[in-house]
């Protein structure tokens, strides 16, 4: 396991026993991407350990470890620059209004505590 949990996570290899460690590493709301090309079959997932707290398990288009190498080379190249704005989630209705207004560069971000 990773030493913190982490907001995203991207499997290549085709071992669906990778699953269910690769959600527990997430974050609330974090998103496990399967790139493989062929998968073995994904053991069987408890959804309070796996799912809850709005985890994503999505299937992506077949890529390779090496396409995932010249990702990162060229999202460092660019460089790619993230952009969020938090906000507490008692200003829920604010976030909503600014991004319905276009107010919003980038990603939105309730931050519960």
């Amino acid at each position: 396991m990773p030493p913190e949990k982490l907001h995203s996570s991207i499997i290549f290899a085709p071992i669906g026993e990778l699953v269910p460690p690769a959600l527990q590493a997430l974050e609330r709301g974090g998103t496990l991407a399967l790139a493989g090309i062929h998968m073995s079959a994904i053991p069987s997932l408890d959804y309070s350990r796996d799912l809850f707290y709005e985890r994503t398990l999505q299937s992506v288009t077949a890529n390779t470890r090496q396409d995932g190498f010249d990702l990162l080379q060229i999202a460092a190249d660019i460089p790619i620059r993230t952009h969020t704005q938090t906000f507490p989630l008692e200003e829920a209705n604010l976030a909503l209004q600014k991004l319905k207004e276009g107010h919003i560069t980038g990603a939105g971000v309730l931050h519960i505590q």
